[in-house]
């Protein structure tokens, strides 16, 4: 590691950096993850709307089948998979883009002002499908909707992980993922309720729902205080001193908010001392892939494994039971009632993960994407097989149907929260708004992919995989397996100071057993009581705003 210029004192009480956790520490992190509310309950309602009757008859004109219609009359009755592509993955379009916008936005206005504006957007999209009458009106929509999703799930992230004690803060980002599943579940208790519904209620209640949780989100992020990192980010020392006091729940003058914001400055200072040039737009995009790939602290390595975190989460396949689970019930054929066995999943989905807000901190992320991993591998691969070898009879469904609900405890309680934990653990402060930003996007770049590709692998009159298509979603699950062995750090308990100097010193395997010993603070000359703490925010306060 470079230390040029730096002398090095003794070992620090690194325990000291940071104030207890308070309860109100706790209510704002859980607030702020009510932002999972949008994504999940996007994925949720979309399901169930394309399956009702209304929905398909308004959207293409076919009439509705009489009591006595035959089997092909009825496998006619469905939106046609292209259009059913376009309707889900347009969404993901538009959360890519906004995803990747709200990293830039997110280090001119701050995070918090990002995600209101996030809101915003988000209910002009909600006006507009609710409106929808036509595919056009229907997919604009979706569409900028997207938009604000997208500013919502990148920054959530970025600011729950720079609010959050460091000793909760991974089950706290776990909220995130809660509440994305909480999402889910709403929509399919809305869509439940609204399914034989014979006029455009049944839809556009669903569709109309989504702006209550923008509004929520919104209002009560308004009265939340900023984040420090930001305010450090912009050289405005005396407002990121009074937001740490405000979120720590201690006094300005507090040896803890002295500490604490004497070791983000100083880490700053290191990390752009490290990066070098940093003026310019296109130069500050530039930094996210700097230097070696084989080195785990560079840029370009964070970059990659923040953005591959994403990609493995989805390539899990979660996604396919919640955004098309409703149709593909149906397919089965033996199931009554598709749209109540989608609650059951939504269910489960719901009461598996808050398992995760206890084992992500005993056990640590990696162990979790590694099990997590492993035990939707044998899920996917025994769904497959079954659903092959003797598909269509009763049995055969109802063992399908239960090792789907397995398959997604697993991923509730595991790689659902923990891609989120590492995305929102890996960046330094110069690049991470914009490196959380490009991981997010990523999420809902393969998001788009799955949701465009999984009508034509599974719809009768396209591939026709059926349940084959979890052989795919398990070979790619192998694939998750391998990429938290070799890749994941294991980050438990440490600041997101801590975690910088980790990756420095020791390897994925190896990282669950390294201890800090000092801090970027005590490099710069502060002691372990913080009194040079004034010293060294003085200095940086002269320099002016280092963005």
């Amino acid at each position: 590691m470079p230390t040029s210029g730096v002398v090095l004192v003794a070992p620090v009480d690194v325990d000291r950096i940071e104030a207890p956790v308070t309860f109100k520490a706790y209510l704002i992190c859980a607030f702020a993850a009510f932002g999972g509310i949008f994504f999940g309950y996007d994925s949720g309602y979309v399901n169930g709307v394309m399956g009702m009757r209304s929905f398909i008859h308004q959207f293409t004109g076919i009439p509705y089948p009489g009591p006595e219609a035959s089997v092909q009359e009825m496998g006619n009755f469905v939106i046609p998979a292209w259009r059913q592509s376009l309707i889900v993955s347009i969404l993901s379009a538009g959360t890519f883009t906004g995803a990747v916008v709200a990293g830039d936005i997110a280090d001119f206005v701050g995070r918090r002002n990002t995600i209101i504006a996030g809101c915003i957007i988000f209910s002009v999209g909600v006006v507009l499908q609710v409106a929808a009458a036509a595919y056009g009106l229907l997919v604009a929509g979706r569409l900028i909707s997207g938009l604000g999703v997208g500013f919502v799930s990148a920054i959530i992230i970025l600011y729950m992980s720079e609010i959050a004690p460091r000793k909760v803060r991974g089950a706290m980002v776990s909220g995130y993922q809660f509440c994305i599943t909480v999402g889910i579940l709403l929509a399919s208790c809305v869509v439940y309720g609204t399914q034989n519904y014979t006029t455009s209620a049944s839809y556009r209640i669903p569709i109309a729902m989504q702006w209550v949780w923008a509004l929520i989100l919104g209002f009560g992020l308004a009265f939340l205080p900023e984040s420090p990192r930001y305010f450090v980010k912009r050289g405005n020392l005396e407002k990121a001193t009074r937001s740490l006091a405000r979120l720590r729940g201690q006094p300005e003058s507090s040896e803890y908010i002295q500490q604490e914001l004497a070791e983000i400055i100083a880490n700053h200072e290191y990390e752009m001392k490290t990066i070098g040039n940093t003026d310019g737009y296109v130069q500050s995009w530039l930094n996210c892939f700097k230097g070696s790939i084989r080195n785990p602290g560079s840029n370009l390595r964070r970059t990659l494994l923040g953005t591959s975190a994403q990609m493995m989460q989805q390539w899990t396949g979660i996604n396919f039971i919640f955004y098309f689970g409703t149709v593909f019930f149906q397919s089965l054929g033996s199931i009554r009632n598709p749209f109540l066995m989608s609650l059951i999943t939504t269910l489960v989905n719901v009461c598996s993960t808050p398992i995760s807000f206890w084992t992500v901190e005993r056990f640590g992320r990696r162990p979790l994407l590694i099990w997590g991993a492993a035990g939707m591998v044998i899920c996917q691969f025994i769904i497959a097989i079954v659903g092959t070898v003797d598909g269509g009879n009763q049995a055969t469904v109802r063992a399908e149907i239960a090792f789907i609900c397995v398959y997604i405890f697993f991923f509730a309680s595991t790689w659902g929260p923990g891609a989120w934990v590492v995305v929102g653990e890996m960046f330094p402060l110069p690049i991470r708004s914009r490196g959380v930003a490009m991981s997010v996007a990523s999420n809902w770049f393969w998001n788009c992919i799955i949701a465009v590709i999984t009508p034509y692998m599974v719809n009768p009159d396209q591939g026709n995989l059926g349940a084959k298509v979890f052989f795919v979603w398990g070979a790619l699950c192998c694939g998750c397996f391998w990429w938290a062995y070799f890749l994941v750090y294991e980050t438990k308990g440490l600041s997101l100071e801590q975690v910088d100097r980790m990756l420095e010193e020791t390897t994925p395997r190896k990282s669950s057993r390294w201890v800090p010993t000092t801090t970027f603070a005590a490099q710069m000359g502060v002691n372990e009581k913080g009194e040079l703490a004034q010293e060294l925010v003085e200095n940086f306060q002269r320099k002016g705003s280092i963005y």
